[in-house]
């Protein structure tokens, strides 16, 4: 399939135009104002035509995270409900925040998983207590680097994972698109699990259901562009593009992202309520 290197499912049907791939399925709806993009690839030879697992993909489209959301409220809640249709309704679950949070295209999973609200360490009691008792447990760690840590991403995840062990994983990563309008104005959620680096072109091992043992959620919001793609020349090709506004599109990006993951974790709480508990 011809087309820029991209992280989005979408992208990568919009290349293919009318003629999707036999296994592909592609249907849109909209939640308020936020546009929603459902793409289904089923069955190895469309996967490979699509460059992309197996699985279900779901696009959020709208404004740019640059300048915040106008409704932030209401493109959490559109979030929550996508989440919480890729979750199993009942047990534990472990958030993952990847990537590194010194370069700023790459931060978005660690100041994520600053915002999340986890709950295993609360005690049933003391839950009890503050009318809390309906929460559900939630972990929350920060891979790093492996140049850093020296430790694989999928091995860290993996011995979190046989500790805690959770229904499922959300893991969140910045992400690359092949067109830059798709930069900071598009989530992308998809069951089929993450390879951290692959939009940097340093992938590492998959975070994935086979892997981990566990359904693996991957949520995403494109931060950088195939400079390739833009200058459609040879000397950029391993090049990645930024906007200039990347730093207020990472930290609203991450706002939004960790307000609607925690509404679809505990959604017998409000957004006021998730607000005041994971203020610093």
């Amino acid at each position: 399939m011809n087309g820029p290197r991209t992280d989005l499912a979408m992208e990568r049907a919009d290349f293919a135009g009318e003629s999707l791939p036999a296994g592909v399925t592609r249907s849109k709806e909209v939640c308020g104002e936020i546009a929603v993009d459902r793409i289904k690839i089923t069955g190895s030879n469309a996967a490979a035509a699509m460059e992309k697992p197996e699985g279900s993909y779901v696009t959020l489209s709208l404004p740019s995270l640059s300048y915040g959301t106008q409704s932030p409220q209401q493109a959490a809640e559109c979030l929550a409900n996508e989440v919480s249709r890729l979750l199993p309704k009942e047990g534990s679950v472990l958030v993952i925040g990847l990537g590194n949070r010194a370069i700023t295209p790459d931060a978005l999973g660690p100041l994520t998983a600053d915002q999340i609200f986890p709950t295993r360490h609360i005690p049933p009691e003391l839950a009890n207590a503050l009318s809390l008792d309906s929460l559900r447990t939630v972990s929350v760690i920060q891979t790093g680097v492996t140049g850093k840590t020296g430790v694989e991403t999928a091995e860290l995840s993996s011995a979190v994972c046989e500790t805690v062990k959770p229904a499922a994983v959300i893991a969140i990563d910045a992400l690359a698109a092949g067109d830059p309008k798709r930069l900071g104005c598009t989530i992308q959620l998809a069951d089929s699990g993450i390879s951290p680096g692959s939009g940097v072109q340093n992938a590492r091992k998959e975070l994935s259901a086979a892997r981990l043992g566990v359904p693996v959620i991957a949520i995403g919001i494109p931060t950088v562009v195939d400079a390739a793609a833009l200058s459609q020349t040879d000397s950029a090709a391993g090049m990645m593009v930024t906007p200039r506004e990347i730093d207020a599109m990472v930290r609203h990006g991450s706002q939004l992202l960790a307000l609607g993951i925690n509404l679809a974790l505990q959604p017998d709480l409000s957004a006021d309520d998730i607000l005041g508990l994971t203020a610093e």
